[in-house]
């Protein structure tokens, strides 16, 4: 029997007939951005190749950590100040041809995160995935990668292809600790990442140029954690930090190449679309 869909505020339609078609205009032929033909999304799929498949074990400090996520306050403190240790800014190695954008949603008992892969630097939307795991963590500023992490690096592996670089909405290096979800995401999963954040969580910065491509740098204690990107004429900015391996220049020639029609880089775009229509569809047992 067909079920009526859930309409969401994003215009996403989750219908329990078909869990997974999501009506989301992908990119036209022609470059535009304005195509209107529903993007078909594969349900999630595992593999041997998808990114972290191999344990997340780590070993620092002579002791083995069995989830870099812990789910308490105090040691979550001390899994930062290990992993920031870990964290490097290289200039991209390879060209990347696959790249994902992950972001998550709430309800009243989930984090519910979507990754959405595309073909580079053609933005061709190639396939989805989700994980939800129960909201344990509260909210405390600076510690959000113990609130959303787990079912963000979730949702990576279960693409059926490793992206080569991974934007996450969140901070990279642009954090009062050096390690915001970006850079904690890059260096558990061990692939490049770029933070891509709707507002400033630290620093200091002049406002760029109304030009869509101006930017300015973000300080923080007079040093560099970023750059204050304008990725539409006289629009709002986007606050850009590397995660991991990939440097500022590196990084903001990536999500420039993302964009389409929007303020918002199109990997991320959609995969914020997604988790927020799917947190108002019922878990299945």
């Amino acid at each position: 029997m067909n079920c009526p869909g859930i309409r969401s505020r994003t215009g996403v339609t989750v219908s329990d007939a078909e869990p997974d078609t999501f009506g989301l205009s992908s990119k036209s032929n022609d470059g535009t951005g304005t195509g209107t033909k529903a993007a078909r999304l594969n349900p999630p799929a595992y593999s041997d190749r998808a990114v972290g498949a191999e344990s997340l074990n780590h070993w620092y400090n002579g002791l083995m950590l069995d989830d870099p996520f812990p789910l308490d306050v105090y040691t979550a403190r001390k899994m930062q100040d290990t992993l920031r240790k870990q964290v490097r800014l290289i200039p991209l190695q390879t060209g990347p041809t696959l790249v994902a954008g992950v972001d998550a949603s709430f309800n009243n008992h989930e984090v519910i995160a979507v990754a959405s892969l595309f073909s580079y630097p053609e933005m061709e939307h190639i396939r989805d995935a989700w994980q939800r795991e129960p909201l344990v963590f509260p909210y405390l500023p600076g510690l959000l990668s113990f609130r959303e992490g787990k079912a963000m690096t979730g949702a990576i592996r279960r693409l059926s292809k490793s992206p080569d670089i991974v934007l996450v909405d969140g901070q990279g290096i642009a954090h009062p600790k050096g390690i915001g979800i970006a850079s904690h995401i890059g260096v558990v999963l061990r692939i490049p990442t770029i933070g891509c954040a709707k507002s400033r969580l630290i620093g200091e910065y002049e406002e760029p140029k109304p030009e869509k491509g101006s930017w300015s740098d973000l300080f923080y204690h007079g040093r560099r954690v970023g750059v204050v990107l304008r990725t539409r004429d006289d629009v709002r900015p986007l606050f850009v930090s590397p995660g991991h391996l990939i440097d500022f220049r590196s990084a903001v020639r990536i999500v420039m190449a993302c964009l389409t029609a929007y303020r918002i880089p199109e990997p991320l775009r959609r995969a914020d679309a997604i988790s927020k229509a799917l947190r108002s569809q019922p878990r299945k047992s």
